[in-house]
């Protein structure tokens, strides 16, 4: 979890494409993670898992931010302190919403708990990373550091309203999530009848 974490910290700063960044990507499988916990051990055991995940990525974020890195002729920090935070924030609040989420619906068919868990976490925590790490609203968390790139106004996705960059971005990275969320259902029912010893035609 804690890798997860630090690899979705790092690569969020860098863009793929136009519209999205190499973290949303890595991110969703966090909450791969958490609802398999979730469904082999329990609720209990999940929130251990996050408690841990979020302790060691924040701390492996902490020295990110004192790790720095040269490129375009300056020199910056691996993990900027607003994504640490927002990484932070978001990862524990998201992630906690999914354990609880997952567990007032594991008695449903399998599929429902972790699908409609990850949907609600992922979209919280996509707003609340974005809305820390990127708004020019909250530039006083880190004076520093220059997100004046991230703020620029451009048509949502390149063709709607008028919106900073940030929040295109932010669209993409929650299309990414939620379409990987889908994917991840394959993963999670063969990982947990495997560990269940039940067969895929049960």
């Amino acid at each position: 979890m804690a890798i997860i974490v630090l690899a979705s910290n790092f690569l969020v700063q860098f863009l793929f494409g136009q519209w999205l960044t190499w973290g949303a990507f890595t991110y969703p499988l966090a909450f791969l993670v958490t609802d398999l916990m979730n469904r082999l051990y329990g609720a209990k055991a999940a929130r251990k898992v996050v408690f841990a995940g979020f302790v060691v990525g924040v701390a492996c974020s902490l020295v990110g931010t004192q790790i720095m890195l040269q490129g375009d002729g300056y020199t910056y920090p691996a993990v900027t302190l607003r994504i640490a935070l927002g990484s932070g924030l978001a990862f524990l609040t998201a992630q906690l919403l999914d354990v609880a989420v997952f567990d007032r619906l594991r008695e449903g068919r399998w599929w429902r708990a972790p699908l409609a868990s990850t949907l609600i976490g992922s979209t919280v925590d996509t707003a609340l990373f974005f809305t820390i790490a990127f708004s020019g609203a909250l530039s006083g968390l880190e004076p520093g550091n220059d997100v004046a790139w991230a703020g620029e106004i451009l048509p949502l996705l390149g063709m709607g309203p008028q919106a900073p960059l940030w929040v295109s971005l932010a669209v993409a990275d929650w299309g990414v999530k939620l379409s990987l969320a889908l994917l991840a259902l394959i993963p999670f029912r063969l990982i947990v009848l495997k560990a269940t010893g039940t067969s895929v035609f049960a």
